[in-house]
């Protein structure tokens, strides 16, 4: 079968198809690959430099969108079932074996494109809003980064929940997107940005910052902060990590919260079908996952450099015929 092989730790634009043997697909879910979500832990994987550091060579690939070809007694699958599932590896490829318990039922409202997009980042924001930074509606919500995928994930989930949303972005010419999406205020991500946000019409107060970008944006957040307020770090896209003095904490009463989805899952399983069953109700009450860009496997790696170099909005995804 064709599959995007890394035989050697290298940025996307060395990257190609290879023809590679079919997976082991014994006690597993054997999955024909419709779609495959492009995330940025893929770019790193592919470089070597992510703390999940698989020995080349590998096939890159972590969300995937698909149908059934065979599956294990009593896994609760059968042949011709449309799911999604994160597999850490094998999903830039024809077909995908799965551990059963990480394969979820795609929900008959969504397309394969828009499954592969869900399976990631919208789990990790319904974890950052709905579980660590506990969103209660009417809150009002800020997403830095809000034009990537974590940032458009970011703006639904927390829409879904009932927050007045703003988004605050550096690239221009994606506001008028960003409010088809949901966003009520579009700020941008440049000197006293915090301020402006203070000075919109009808916002009283911030009580939570999703920051999946760290670095200089990250006290201008805490400053943003109501007291009350929760700053949930998902990620230093900006590649510098942040410090803040915990005195600013206890004095006014705000919180810096960690939201490592995987994580978490790696060591409380047991929470993942509480975190998809949220997600089918958002999605049964109208979610769908922005798709920005199909690319053919054939181009997956063109995919990468693409996310890699800021030029995707919302989710890049993989489609397979």
């Amino acid at each position: 079968m064709k599959a995007l092989l890394v035989t050697e730790y290298a940025a996307p634009e060395h990257l190609r198809i290879h023809d590679v043997p079919e997976p082991d697909s014994i006690g597993k879910v054997l999955v024909d690959v419709r779609a495959t979500g492009v995330s940025y832990p893929d770019l790193l994987i592919a470089r070597g430099r992510y703390q999940f550091r698989p020995e080349p060579p590998f096939v890159l690939g972590a969300e995937v969108a698909g149908v059934v070809l065979t599956a294990p007694d009593g896994s609760g699958f059968a042949v011709g079932d449309r799911v999604t599932s994160t597999t850490t590896l094998g999903g830039y490829a024809e077909r995908v074996a799965i551990e059963p318990s990480r394969v979820a039922r795609l929900p008959d409202e969504l397309t394969f494109e828009q499954g592969a997009a869900i399976t990631m980042n919208y789990r990790t924001m319904e974890f950052v809003l709905g579980f660590r930074a506990a969103l209660v509606p009417e809150e009002t919500v800020v997403v830095l980064g809000a034009a990537g995928g974590i940032g458009t994930a970011a703006i639904q989930i927390a829409k879904a929940h009932g927050a007045t949303v703003i988004a605050v972005v550096r690239r221009e010419g994606t506001e008028e997107h960003l409010r088809a999406i949901g966003a009520d205020h579009v700020v941008a991500l440049r000197d006293g940005w915090h301020e402006r946000i203070r000075g919109l019409a009808g916002v009283d107060r911030v009580d939570i910052v999703v920051d999946p970008i760290g670095g200089s944006a990250f006290d201008d957040a805490v400053r943003l902060l109501a007291p009350g307020g929760r700053l949930a770090v998902v990620g230093f896209a900006a590649g510098d990590i942040p410090s803040v003095k915990v005195n600013r904490l206890l004095l006014r009463n705000i919180s810096v919260v960690g939201a490592a989805f995987g994580e978490w899952i790696r060591t409380h399983p047991g929470d993942l079908p509480r975190l998809q069953n949220a997600l089918d109700d958002h999605v049964r009450t109208g979610l769908r996952p922005f798709v920005g860009h199909t690319y053919p496997l054939t181009d997956a790696a063109a995919a990468l450099r693409a996310l890699g170099e800021g030029r995707v909005v919302g989710k890049a995804v993989v489609v397979q015929p």
